[in-house]
């Protein structure tokens, strides 16, 4: 797409670090929409306020409209917290990327390095995985798309 072709170093490391938090996001989603579907859903109350169990709550693009409002404000003021309690500036451990969770290390640098790579690749993978996710749910009402449900196809 051209974005590396004026050879800025700086703008890449930015860019690699970017992919890096966007692929770790999209592996967590990416599990994040299966699990329920494969272990259930977790007992007891989502909002006790309000009686709202997590059984109640759909799988997929639908628990988007049953979360209540102070459910997106927990969730949006910890991913807050996540970007500022460190100091992400450029030079720092956390710039690249390594925020101190040491599952991916090895103390051979070949090895490492084949873990980071896998890391990236995984996380290209993920990102194309929860947006497949994501538009077949809208299409068909599930991420595991009945497509005999999705009766505007083009196809039929």
């Amino acid at each position: 797409a051209g974005f590396t072709a004026d050879g800025d170093a700086t703008n890449f490391t930015r860019r690699r670090q970017t992919e890096l938090k966007h692929g770790r996001i999209s592996m967590l989603a990416t599990m994040g929409y299966i699990t329920p579907e494969i272990t259930g859903k977790l007992p007891g109350f989502l909002s006790p306020s309000t009686g709202l169990k997590f059984a109640d709550i759909p799988n997929g693009l639908g628990a988007i409209s049953k979360v209540p409002a102070a459910g997106w404000a927990q969730i949006a003021a910890y991913m807050a917290f996540c970007e500022v309690s460190q100091d992400q500036s450029p030079g720092t451990a956390a710039a690249a990327g390594d925020f101190g969770f040491k599952v991916l290390t090895s103390s051979d640098p070949a090895e490492k390095e084949k873990k980071l790579c896998a890391e990236i690749a995984n996380g290209r993978l993920s990102m194309m995985a929860i947006i497949g996710m994501f538009f077949q749910d809208g299409l068909t009402g599930s991420a595991w798309g009945d497509w005999a449900l999705y009766t505007a196809s083009p196809l039929r």
